[in-house]
């Protein structure tokens, strides 16, 4: 039985191979390619759409359970090497 797991932007359910996980590190977002950096993860579809939705709702803060702003620059340059943009990015 495959894990399945909850997209922060769109709520949608889908196996845990199609999400990317992050996780806070010193308010800083950070990309957990291998899924075993310590501490609570969140779970995010790699596409604009649900980072823009994501970033706009909170939910990683939420998710996360952190208090006050995180740093999203690893996911923005992670996602813009893709050719997308995230949160108003160039």
């Amino acid at each position: 039985m495959e894990a399945v797991r909850t997209c922060v932007g769109c709520r949608t359910r889908a196996p845990r191979h199609d999400l990317l996980r992050v996780v806070a590190h010193d308010s800083q977002l950070v990309i957990d390619e291998r899924g075993s950096l310590p501490g609570r993860g969140a779970w995010v579809h790699e596409t604009s759409e649900c980072m823009d939705a994501a970033l706009r709702r909170h939910a990683f803060v939420r998710a996360l359970r952190v208090s006050g702003p995180l740093d999203t620059q690893t996911i923005e340059k992670r996602l813009n090497g893709y050719g997308h943009k995230v949160n108003g990015s160039k």
